[in-house]
């Protein structure tokens, strides 16, 4: 006979634990990476550039998951795409080279990517309508809270300790892999509400979505890429300077991130992602134009907040989605994402070595874009209601 469910053994909290696993490793990877290849490997901004992009080739092969799923659950794929991302974690540290960063990266991201699917799908499926954006933001709460820790665990043992990098990744790493063993061996197998398709779904009515999360991938490649790459190359942030911000942006996530689910909850999903979109405009614009290392540091504090209003694409699909589309979408919006993803940091690298301000000028354009493809969602989005021509 199984053993009783106990309360904690709920949907909700192992969502919440895998999102705070996640950090562990991508936080810490993230905020070591750009002075870890400067310093170990003498990367440039085209190595860089080309790094980011071979990073998201799993995201762009997200819709692999719909064949996975031929032959695991949603849950148990979810979990294995932990000790991935953690494994390829610890091994960063020790391959200080272009070559052994590739390796390590695509191993890390694989991981990374096809957690990221699971978990919107899965949280989609298990969370109701009216409840779902602000769980979205409890999760993103979640997550900046355990990058806060990691931030000042790295800034900790960079700036008084002196840690080397390849232990700041086996530390990180190899929590997220205990983390994940747990949550495999004390969770049981939760049910779906609907029984997902289990072949690549591609919609017409979906349309909107798509062009949505296409132009989300490339502006989050800016801020991912980039816009750190230039604290650290124009202003000469050390480690633990970039560790410090990567705290603050966390820490406004767990201030606002579920009050902004809230709001979006409250007031749609249109006039959030407008909101996002005139906010990006403003924040690319700034970063074509500073000199000071303050204000640089602002708009990135800044940029990184709106973040949080991308929730509102998670919500929308699932107001305007079939049940079971759920997870096979998510699979082909995150290959929608990151076929941007895959060939913008490259290209922009190369942009970057002649003209750096002309990168942002060009994610200034892609939030105008953005913008204009907002004011398609309708104030009430569902299915048959997809964007306000079929209204």
């Amino acid at each position: 006979m199984s053993s009783p469910v106990k309360s904690w053994q709920r949907p909700e909290i192992l969502l919440f634990l895998m999102a705070f696993a996640v950090p562990l490793s991508f936080a810490a990877w993230q905020a070591l990476l750009n002075n870890f290849a400067i310093e170990r490997a003498a990367f440039t901004g085209k190595e860089m550039g080309m790094l980011q992009s071979l990073r998201e080739v799993p995201g762009f092969l997200a819709f692999g998951v719909v064949f996975l799923l031929l032959v695991l659950r949603e849950q148990h794929l979810a979990i294995i795409s932990l000790l991935l991302l953690g494994l390829g974690t610890v091994l960063t540290g020790f391959f200080p080279s272009v070559v052994g960063l590739s390796l390590t990266t695509v191993l890390m991201s694989l991981g990374f990517h096809y957690y990221e699917t699971m978990q919107t799908s899965l949280a989609q499926q298990w969370i109701e309508k009216g409840r779902a954006a602000e769980i979205f933001g409890r999760l993103i709460a979640v997550g900046s809270f355990s990058a806060i820790i990691v931030f000042v665990l790295i800034w900790l043992g960079t700036h008084l300790f002196t840690i080397d990098y390849r232990w700041l990744y086996l530390g990180f790493g190899g929590l997220t892999i205990s983390i994940a063993s747990a949550a495999w061996v004390l969770f049981p197998q939760f049910p779906q509400h609907s029984v997902q398709n289990k072949h690549m779904v591609l919609r017409r009515r979906y349309w909107l979505y798509y062009a949505l999360v296409f132009m989300s991938g490339a502006r989050r490649q800016i801020f991912m890429v980039f816009a750190g790459f230039l604290m650290v190359e124009k202003f000469g942030f050390s480690v633990s300077n970039i560790a410090m911000l990567f705290m603050v942006n966390a820490s406004l996530n767990v201030l606002f991130a579920r009050k902004i689910g809230r709001l979006i909850a409250r007031y749609g999903e249109r006039n959030a992602l407008l909101l996002e979109y005139v906010g990006l405009f403003l924040v690319f614009v700034g970063y074509a134009w500073v000199e000071v290392a303050w204000v640089g540091a602002a708009l990135y504090i800044l940029d990184h907040l709106f973040f949080a209003l991308a929730i509102s694409l998670k919500t929308y699909f699932q107001k305007i989605a079939a049940p079971e589309d759920i997870a096979s979408t998510a699979g082909v919006s995150f290959t929608i994402n990151h076929i941007a993803a895959v060939c913008l940091p490259v290209v922009f690298g190369l942009i970057w070595l002649t003209s750096p301000s002309l990168v942002f000028y060009i994610g200034a354009l892609m939030a105008l874009i953005s913008f204009s493809l907002s004011l398609l969602i309708p104030r009430y989005p569902e299915q048959g209601r997809e964007t306000s021509l079929s209204c």
